[in-house]
């Protein structure tokens, strides 16, 4: 039943989001960004998170308020999925090779967003989507996700592979976290008791 639904509509940008996270890794995320939909589909295979996101958004403008209200409205529906967040691992690692490059992403699904990002792009652009907005992304599902989120760039030089593995890397680190922790007979992974 860790599933959620949410709509976000502004004056920019009308996204719907659905989530299941005990899903297979099944996708239909259509947001107009050709680039950005392939590296929402790499994040639900990898985190084997069902994920479809329907965005439309001011692209006559640029893809920015598109791009960051789907991690907006993504990370309120994993804050949603999640619940009391009872059982789960809550954190996650993984380093991820792509050809040339390595991303290695540690978070912690604590209820306390904070981003830290040490990932440069050799590049300005990926055909015609600015590398800036995947920091951007990020920095909405952190913060409306509630997750602590560290993502470091090991070494690459192609800015594609160097995205994609970025996304790959939270991905294999969300799937970790998300679990069920079979030892912990649905108890919450925190001293404090709630987070």
């Amino acid at each position: 039943m860790r599933k959620a639904t949410i709509t976000r509509k502004t004056a920019e940008t009308e996204i719907a989001v659905e989530i299941d996270l005990d899903g297979t890794g099944s996708y239909a995320n259509q947001t107009g960004v050709g680039f950005f939909d392939h590296m929402l589909d790499q994040l639900a295979r990898h985190s084997l998170i069902d994920l479809k996101v329907t965005a439309k958004g001011d692209l006559h403008i640029d893809d920015h308020h598109t791009v960051e209200d789907t991690g907006i409205a993504l990370g309120q529906a994993l804050a949603k999925a999640l619940g009391d967040k009872r059982g789960i691992r809550r954190y996650g690692h993984f380093a991820l090779a792509m050809d040339d490059a390595q991303v290695a992403c540690a978070l912690d699904l604590s209820g306390r967003p904070y981003l830290v990002w040490n990932l440069d792009f050799p590049t300005a652009k990926i055909g015609r989507f600015d590398t800036e907005l995947v920091r951007e992304f990020f920095q909405s599902l952190s913060t409306h996700g509630g997750i602590t989120l560290h993502v470091d760039k090991v070494h690459g030089v192609n800015s594609h592979h160097l995205a994609e593995a970025a996304f790959k890397a939270v991905a294999k680190a969300l799937r970790m976290a998300l679990e069920p922790d079979p030892r912990s007979e649905g108890s919450l992974p925190s001293t404090k008791g709630a987070l």
